[in-house]
């Protein structure tokens, strides 16, 4: 299995994952919500912010997939990157609010880093296919004077 394809059953796990835990938020908030990690549940009308947390994974995932489907893999590399901040908040926001570290560093905090190592392969690939495919353009015909 090459590196390219390596890189992108990551990618595409990292895609599907996010996916599904947008649409769990979106559909299912009250049974996704306790895995965040977080000490208490909303209250009050709190409840709404968990479907935008799932607006949010959806529309990662969507924009993610597309790059990915379509090609763009230099782009996906830098959107995966764009991405890992995501969980990396949600690590910060459940330390913050006294919640699960063992949820924190080992969901949302592993999650950042796995999406952000994907995104650099998916970049270091990139950057060498680019760089193989300038070597092998002809040189420019030379202009007469």
């Amino acid at each position: 299995m090459s590196l390219k394809n390596v890189n992108t059953v990551l990618a595409a796990a990292v895609v599907l994952f996010t996916l599904y835990l947008g649409i769990s938020f979106v559909l299912t908030p009250e049974t996704s919500a306790p895995g965040f990690g977080l000490p208490n549940w909303p209250s009050g009308d709190g409840g709404g912010f968990l479907i935008v947390k799932g607006s949010r994974e959806l529309a990662m995932g969507l924009a993610m997939g597309v790059l990915l489907v379509a090609g763009h893999r230099r782009a996906l590399g830098w959107v995966l990157l764009m991405v890992a901040v995501a969980p990396l908040g949600d690590m910060v926001n459940v330390l913050a609010h006294h919640g699960s570290m063992a949820a924190a560093f080992g969901i949302h905090g592993l999650t950042s880093a796995l999406i952000a190592v994907t995104g650099l392969l998916i970049l270091r690939e990139s950057g060498k296919a680019r760089k193989a495919q300038e070597a092998a353009a002809p040189a420019p015909a030379a202009q007469p004077a």
